[in-house]
């Protein structure tokens, strides 16, 4: 909420009548109780579902957005709250910069987020462009993180219930974007708040489970959707120790992630062995001990920089830096090598960085997330 008592809750210096938002709604229980809560505050809601694949295909599973069930859900909420409610073919934007990178990264031996593409390159580009041509004051989206206002600018902080931040997934927000968009469930609420507030607003999606997969990938098999996105990709090879030592045969580099231990089928060995590297063009599988996968130095490319004066100001950075979802912040030296290259060193080395994979930077004394980059190579 703005502490400005002049301003409405989304920011505006005008009533909420008179302030149109477009919410991005997913179907699920986040983005639905946003339009609901911003519709019943009295905003002149557009609620807009984007239908990123083919559909007809994905009505059967559950857990996924943006599948035909979904498209139903999210048009029944805005039924139920009485405002309007657009679907927007995708279909081919969401082909081009989200699945075929991940299936051309995955066969690249890398690890992507197809999440962070989708933000960055549909979802926060024209989706946002969308509703700005609607003449929307701001959109709103039902993802856990929060949006606070620094001086004239606005800052990207994490949610306010560290079990649901996002912001992992949101560190390629820009400025601009960041001025437009609007996060009204980062500040207070965590999911069972969220849940409580579906059941008050008589919401159909109240108990909707939430989705835990990729949204093109339901049942977390990726190399089925990537042989299916690349048929021929799954070329059998090598399973190689360190020393190019042959211990066993593999049905295709896309099965494998940098860190996995299990599944190898290379059994029988003293010490565990862990993948530390896939070489793509020999067709190799390359494992050893647990220790070879901790690195302090990691690279990157990509940069996206919100935190405050040019990125290249200063010639080191101290911040923390997650190098995957589900680990906390750690704390590290940035060191800009570019106004978009930089390089990470790790105060602590960490375990299974991977290509493919987001760094994301955070001030180490604070919430407030300062952007981030991409992985682009191996130790």
């Amino acid at each position: 909420m703005p502490l400005d008592p002049s301003l409405n809750s989304l920011g505006f210096a005008k009533p909420p009548a008179d302030t149109r938002v477009v919410v991005a709604m997913s179907g699920g229980v986040d983005s639905s109780v946003v339009a609901a809560m911003l519709a019943e505050e009295g905003y002149d809601v557009v609620g807009v579902t984007l239908q990123l694949y083919d559909h007809g295909a994905a009505l059967a599973k559950k857990g996924a957005c943006c599948a035909g069930r979904d498209i139903h859900d999210a048009r029944r909420v805005a039924e139920e709250m009485g405002f309007p409610h657009y679907v927007l073919d995708y279909e081919n934007t969401f082909r081009e910069a989200v699945m075929d990178e991940f299936a051309d990264s995955y066969l690249g031996g890398a690890t992507p987020v197809p999440c962070i593409r989708c933000n960055e390159r549909v979802k926060f580009k024209d989706l946002l462009e969308t509703a700005k041509d609607l003449d929307a004051d701001c959109m709103a989206t039902g993802h856990y993180i929060q949006r606070m206002m620094g001086g004239d600018r606005a800052e990207l902080h994490c949610a306010a219930d560290p079990a649901k931040d996002q912001s992992y997934f949101l560190f390629s927000t820009t400025q601009d974007q960041l001025e437009y968009l609007r996060f009204p469930l980062g500040h207070h609420a965590s999911k069972d708040e969220t849940r409580a507030l579906a059941v008050k607003y008589g919401l159909p999606v109240a108990d909707k489970p939430d989705s835990q997969d990729i949204c093109f990938v339901p049942n977390g098999d990726y190399a089925a959707v990537i042989q299916k996105l690349r048929p021929g990709a799954a070329v059998p090879g090598e399973i190689v120790d360190i020393d190019g030592n042959v211990l066993g045969q593999h049905k295709g580099v896309i099965h494998y992630t940098i860190g996995q231990r299990r599944g190898l089928g290379i059994g029988g060995l003293a010490d565990p062995l862990y993948v530390v590297k896939l070489d793509v063009e020999a067709k190799q599988v390359v494992v050893g001990p647990k220790a070879m996968l901790a690195t302090r130095r990691v690279p990157l490319q990509e940069i996206n920089w919100i935190g405050g004066g040019r990125f290249l100001d200063k010639v080191e950075h101290q911040v923390a830096v997650k190098v995957r979802s589900t680990r906390p912040p750690v704390d590290a030296v940035l060191r800009p090598l570019s106004e978009t290259e930089a390089e990470v060193e790790l105060l602590v080395a960490e375990e299974g960085v991977s290509p493919g994979q987001a760094c994301v930077f955070y001030d180490p004394d604070g919430s407030r997330v300062l952007g981030g980059g991409w992985i682009w190579r191996g130790h």
